[in-house]
């Protein structure tokens, strides 16, 4: 069956009477196009066009030819609980019939091309940690529940039952969509919660981090709140993670476990190899994981209420212990805990697939399991010393460029840009500007 066809089918079985058109440019904002159901085959013929300068950073200037948002039928995800008749459908930029090289999700197909010549299946679950909140009256934030108000909320079943209706919303529509949501709580920041579904395959699992995003967003405002990623919304409260479970298969068979292990996790040569190499370039690699001048806040604080910031400084690795950067909950994954809120998760994928991709060609050994915060290389203080650290790695900026050069400098020059712009204290603008910019 042809893509359009596919599409089609797809629309006219779930009932679809319009298509948002949805990709993301490298700052992870989402852009679309609403498409009526009607103009679905040239949708997926042609794809629709974009102002590729209009849209933002994704490396055009306003003499460019369009972007061609092009569709991917297996992404197609009915959404009539937010709209009736409403479907997304992630789309791969293309310019003059060819992938765009600074599109996201193309750079993460790129490297899982590179990860399948190399025999391997990645595997990714993901972690949205956000918070719910509303202005007060001098135009600062706050919880949007006003009761929320305790020093260490996280689990509280009396908050979590305040927002039961927008929690089992959100928990139905994962799952009419096949998700697999299996918990939702409350996290350890007043006024901030987590929902989890199930691990999928890598592009799969970013496209469904992206999609939660936008859910999220839009349900939170139909009840007259606001969702928002940002690492670090709040000077004195734990701020938003985006942790990352990862694995690989080969052959349709797991290859992290082992039946023997010195070390004493239950991993494989192999998972080690790509603990190690993840670890090497943890420096560069916190550029794409924690891509903005207010993730710094959330790794630098010495502080919260709670008492912990559950953000790791060290580039380490150990057992069921989340003050490390790379956790080891069991034999099947290994949890990746750097990135935060604001990352974009096709590049933050794409970068830790190539750094352990990496440690595996070289048959990298991480050394010992540390216990607590052992001592490892200190990750970056300011988004300014993660991209020059990127720039230093030619591994990390090869992600981005796998797609086509060049991609990787203009990243840089952004980020960097940004540092010079916002490098200040969190401020009434600073929360203007990354409050719902995810």
């Amino acid at each position: 069956m042809s893509q359009a066809s596919e599409l089609a089918r797809l629309a006219e079985a779930a009932d679809v009477r319009f298509i948002l058109a949805l990709f993301v440019d490298l700052r992870g904002k989402p852009c679309a196009k609403l498409v009526p159901v009607e103009a679905v085959e040239t949708l997926a013929s042609e794809g629709v066009g974009f102002a590729g300068y209009a849209v933002g950073a994704i490396g055009q200037q306003p003499k460019d030819p369009d972007l061609m948002a092009i569709p991917d039928p297996s992404s197609f995800t009915p959404v009539p609980f937010l709209k009736p008749g409403l479907a997304i459908v992630h789309c791969d930029p293309h310019v003059n019939g060819v992938p765009w090289k600074y599109a996201p999700r193309v750079i993460l197909k790129a490297m899982l091309a590179r990860a399948a010549e190399a025999g391997f299946t990645p595997w990714v679950g993901a972690e949205v940690e956000y918070f719910l909140v509303e202005r007060d009256g001098k135009g600062g934030l706050r919880p949007a529940d006003a009761l929320d108000t305790a020093a260490q909320p996280c689990y509280d079943a009396r908050g979590v039952t305040r927002m039961y209706d927008h929690l089992t919303e959100i928990s139905r529509a994962m799952n009419e969509l096949g998700w697999g949501n299996y918990a939702n709580d409350h996290e350890d920041g007043n006024g901030q919660f987590e929902q989890n579904f199930e691990y999928a395959e890598a592009l799969t699992t970013a496209d469904r981090v992206i999609t939660l995003r936008y859910l999220l967003t839009m349900l939170a405002e139909q009840r007259g709140m606001t969702a928002t990623f940002m690492p670090k919304p709040f000077a004195d409260r734990t701020g938003n993670g985006l942790h990352l479970h990862m694995s690989l298969t080969s052959n349709d068979k797991p290859i992290f476990p082992a039946k023997s292990d010195d070390k004493g996790l239950g991993l494989s040569p192999t998972a080690y190899s790509f603990v190690a190499g993840v670890l090497e370039h943890a420096c560069a690699l916190q550029a794409l994981l924690a891509p903005t001048v207010n993730s710094y806040k959330r790794t630098g604080a010495v502080a919260t209420t709670s008492g912990a910031s559950w953000s790791p400084r060290h580039a380490t690795y150990g057992g069921n212990d989340r003050t490390h950067y790379i956790r080891v909950p069991d034999d099947q994954r290994v949890e990746l805990r750097g990135g935060d809120g604001s990352a974009n998760p096709y590049l933050a994928i794409a970068g830790a697939l190539g750094a352990g991709l990496d440690g595996i060609a070289r048959s990298l050994d991480p050394g010992q399991p540390g216990a607590g915060e052992a001592k490892g290389d200190p990750l970056p203080l300011t988004l300014l010393d993660a991209i020059q650290a990127f720039e230093a790695d030619d591994l990390l900026t090869g992600v981005l460029d796998a797609a086509g050069g060049g991609v990787a400098a203009y990243f840089a020059e952004i980020k960097r840009n940004e540092f010079f712009a916002w490098h200040s204290a969190v401020s009434p603008w600073e929360i203007n500007q990354y409050l719902q910019a995810f």
